[in-house]
């Protein structure tokens, strides 16, 4: 009270909200379409921020660091209603487009590529579709994980719904490090740090 007294309101720490998109269910966990979510887990687990409750449609994890507020989050709605629980968690958080980092799956970069953009449009992702029209902007950070095409005739939604197999499973434990990586300079140094570092295959 003296202190706000002598030198006014107390300034607030900047407030970061990092989400990762995908399906809820244990049948979808391991799912291609769900690698925003392993992100996430990844950088859970690294940060030590646990997921452990819901809030605004969605498992929430938080954490205070010195100079930051830190909200991780994954929409427990289907992926196509993404957008109902980030707009949502973003009114509540109050956190800027600017300090938002939306994470999911691409078809078009092969897997073991990530690729980090400061705004762009959905290019048909349905979850970032529906962020984009429940925000109205598009000028929010980005991290896209690759998952590549199938090959031959395959359905392009029975692949992104097929768990990543036994020889998948390597190259996605070094891309979602790197997802952590390249999450953790977004925190610390912004988007256009991340960009210049991460932007490229893994290995």
């Amino acid at each position: 009270m003296i202190f706000q007294k002598l030198f006014g309101k107390k300034v607030e720490k900047p407030t970061y909200l990092i989400v990762g998109l995908g399906n809820p269910g244990r049948e979808y966990h391991l799912n291609r379409h769900n690698i925003g979510f392993l992100a996430v887990d990844r950088v859970g687990t690294k940060m030590e921020i646990p997921l452990g409750h819901l809030r605004n449609k969605a498992l929430i994890g938080e954490k205070i660091f010195t100079d930051k507020r830190i909200f991780l989050a994954k929409p427990q709605t289907f992926m196509n209603q993404s957008g109902l629980s980030v707009a949502s968690l973003l009114r509540f958080y109050r956190v800027p487009l600017e300090q938002l980092l939306v994470i999911y799956d691409d078809l078009d970069l092969p897997l073991g590529t990530i690729r980090l953009r400061e705004n762009g449009s959905s290019a048909g992702h349905k979850g970032m579709n529906s962020i984009i029209e429940q925000l109205g902007s598009s000028d929010f950070p980005r991290l896209r994980l690759g998952i590549g095409r199938p090959n031959g005739r395959m359905d392009v939604m029975d692949y992104v719904l097929q768990d990543f197999n036994d020889n998948e499973r390597e190259i996605l434990s070094l891309t979602l490090d790197c997802a952590f990586a390249a999450t953790e300079l977004f925190l610390n140094y912004g988007i256009d740090a991340a960009m210049t570092k991460f932007n490229g295959p893994v290995f």
